[in-house]
């Protein structure tokens, strides 16, 4: 009797009503107990893989960190610096760290104003500013403790608990030890303070939704510090711990997935940035490094060039002016081997960059006295190039430092596709180093699309790979893309 009582006065009639606004309210609700799930799992996730807050990394980093010549030690002096001298030996190294970070690439706008931001970041959900990390207690780093940066660079989290983005790479800086981002914290604590506010980020929603970057770490950040490898050398150690760590060498050489994560599988195959060409890294003999003497390789690092090879140009250039020239040599040939165990990858490349070409022989004299009506890729080389490439293509100054690069055999003439030549020939190269200022001009402002790509194409066709072309329109969209 209570039984049917209760259900009396529990049950309610139903009325006809909005049906449709009902299953979207579902569906609503649905969304957002998905939203709210994938966030549970999210934090589960980050809690099984966290291990305890530590302000100093206490693991064994013998072997990844390796001792400098004469049995000093190299990295793992930092944490023994103590009173003055420790110190300066501190910020000697943290100097080197930020270096070879590359941190003033993307914290620099104005060369006035040194590692205070400002520079624009194209990426596909729009424009992001760096920020300034010179200590400026307003507008910098000064107010920062050592555990806010710690936290920045190993979590991807600002001061104020913000999500960072990506365009900051702690998916690669998470791995630097503590010693390490002290040192550097301790060295951009020494540089200028600039008063300078960075414009603030131009992206779409819901991109500017910082939040959200707690999903995009989901499937694309695996927060921990580098664990040396027992069964390899401490040569490889240290070079797999500068590639993956500080130098960030998969941020440009590695393809990414719609969400602008990398794709893992395809470590060092190759990417495109700002329109350039990152080549293929992988020892694969064809498609990547593979042929290359580790002399070459080591040389690439430190000065741009490997003869016979490739000449650095593009934003490589301004890596090794402003990063890799810095390496000691223990450390370039560490890097070195490091990348010559990494899995090779053709990319479906039958032969490599640097083994096409034949010099030019008749073309001069073919031209003289005859009348040129259309654009022609050949008397346009002569006409802009042969003064320094010389018109066969040989190049000037054979393999003296600061020589003019022969086309043949040549990475950029031989490359696949014609876009990085065409890149070079819009905007120049600028290379400074410790040996040699390289400067070749930039012929955007003097020459049409339609000149620029008869020259890349004759170029291709004579001294690289006769099966790379570009037209003029192709041209006129590497010419709109940011530098």
């Amino acid at each position: 009797m209570i039984e049917r009582a209760f259900q009396s006065a529990h049950t309610v009639t139903p009325r006809p009503g909005p049906a449709p606004t009902i299953r979207r309210r579902s569906t609503h609700a649905a969304l957002v107990a998905t939203v709210f799930c994938a966030f549970a799992l999210y934090i589960a996730w980050h809690a099984s893989h966290d291990g305890p807050s530590r302000l100093i990394d206490e693991a064994p980093l013998t072997a990844a960190l390796g001792e400098a010549p004469g049995g000093q030690p190299g990295t793992a002096a930092v944490a023994g610096a103590v009173g003055a001298a420790g110190t300066l030996d501190l910020v000697k190294r943290g100097e080197y760290l930020t270096r070879l970070g590359d941190c003033i690439a993307c914290h620099t706008s104005d060369k006035s104003r040194p590692l205070a931001g400002g520079l624009a970041i194209q990426t596909p959900f729009g424009k992001i500013y760096s920020p300034n990390i010179t200590p400026d207690r307003d507008t910098g780093i000064g107010r920062w403790s050592n555990t806010d940066f710690l936290r920045a660079m190993h979590e991807g989290i600002g001061k104020g608990g913000e999500r960072l983005y990506p365009a900051f790479p702690y998916v690669e800086f998470t791995r630097v030890n503590e010693r390490d981002v002290l040192a550097i914290r301790a060295y951009l604590n020494t540089v200028a303070p600039v008063h300078y506010r960075p414009p603030p980020n131009e992206l779409r929603f819901p991109f500017n939704q910082r939040w959200l970057m707690i999903f995009w770490n989901l499937f694309n950040f695996d927060e921990g510090h580098f664990v040396p490898d027992s069964k390899k050398s401490a040569e490889y150690n240290r070079g797999a711990y500068l590639v993956r760590g500080l130098a960030h060498c998969e941020e440009c050489h590695t393809p990414r997935n719609f969400m602008q994560g990398l794709k893992q599988r395809n470590r060092f195959s190759g990417a495109v940035q700002a329109g350039w060409q990152a080549y293929n890294i992988t020892p694969d003999r064809t498609g990547g490094i593979g042929a290359w003497p580790d002399g070459a390789l080591a040389a690439y690092l430190l000065t741009g060039v490997a003869n016979g090879h490739a000449n650095a140009a593009g934003p490589m250039a301004a890596v090794v002016q402003n990063s890799t020239q810095y390496l000691t040599e223990e450390d370039a040939h560490s890097i070195v081997t490091y990348l010559r165990a990494q899995p090779p990858i053709s990319g479906g490349v039958t032969r490599s960059r640097d083994t096409w070409g034949q010099p030019a022989i008749n073309d001069v004299t073919a031209l003289r006295g005859t009348p040129v009506t259309t654009v022609n890729g050949a008397q346009l080389f002569i006409a802009n190039c042969a003064s320094c490439h010389h018109w066969t293509g040989a190049g000037v100054g054979a393999s003296a430092p600061g020589a003019y690069p022969s086309l043949i055999h040549n990475s950029v003439a031989g490359a696949a596709t014609a876009d990085n030549l065409a890149m070079v020939i819009l905007h120049g190269v600028t290379r400074t180093t410790k040996t040699v200022d390289v400067r070749m001009p930039a012929f955007g402002s003097e020459l049409t699309n339609e000149q620029i790509a008869a020259i890349s194409n004759y170029v291709t066709q004579q001294f690289g790979n006769p099966r790379a072309a570009i037209t003029a329109a192709q041209v006129g969209v590497l010419r709109a893309i940011p530098q």
